[in-house]
């Protein structure tokens, strides 16, 4: 994850086309494809994200409102099209409850879009960094946008080419055998 970009050399517009365009072909339950993306690749845009993001208590402890990358994404998830896909006959949950889903897909699956799209973006030499938005701050965020209100914000995503030094996080790694099992919890993975 990279915090730091140069902001003076902006994503080229094929390529941030290539992002979102990768992001969509996630996966999503039912095929509700229940998200929306909001691209934000203007300075201009990129400060209005930060203005209302920002927290009125120690804003500079939150990435969200100091982060300056020359392209912000911002994936929102929308529960009411999943809800509304699988009242449909061939699903058969007419009530529209949400009590049955084990996790809320909605947001996992705008969650496999964003990977997507960092992994997009990864591939193509950029920097890139998925970081949340102080709940506080999503009505500003909602009102500075226009975001209509059944799509909720699951984070944000800054992409572009990178300031930072290269970095080896190896050490840091998890080993697989502490995260991975096999057959029986107890059974790690080698």
């Amino acid at each position: 994850m990279v915090r730091s970009y140069d902001v003076n050399r902006p994503v080229p517009p094929e390529l941030v086309d290539r992002i979102v365009a990768n992001g969509l072909r996630a996966p999503s339950a039912g095929f509700s494809q229940g998200w929306g993306f909001l691209v934000l690749d203007t300075p201009a845009d990129v400060a209005r994200f930060r203005g209302a993001v920002r927290p009125d208590d120690h804003p500079e402890d939150w990435f969200a409102a100091n982060v300056d990358a020359p392209l912000l994404i911002i994936p929102h998830s929308n529960k009411e099209a999943y809800l509304d896909r699988y009242a449909l006959p061939d699903k058969g949950f007419t009530d529209r409850s949400d009590a049955w889903w084990p996790a809320p897909y909605w947001d996992i699956d705008t969650g496999f879009a964003s990977l997507l799209m960092l992994l997009t973006a990864v591939d193509a030499g950029l920097g890139a960094c998925f970081f949340g938005i102080p709940v506080e701050r999503i009505d500003a965020y909602r009102a500075a946008f226009g975001v209509p209100a059944q799509f909720h914000p699951i984070g944000a995503i800054s992409i572009g080419y990178s300031d930072e030094p290269p970095r080896d996080l190896s050490s840091r790694r998890k080993a697989q055998g502490e995260t991975v099992h096999r057959g029986r919890w107890n059974q790690p993975a080698t």
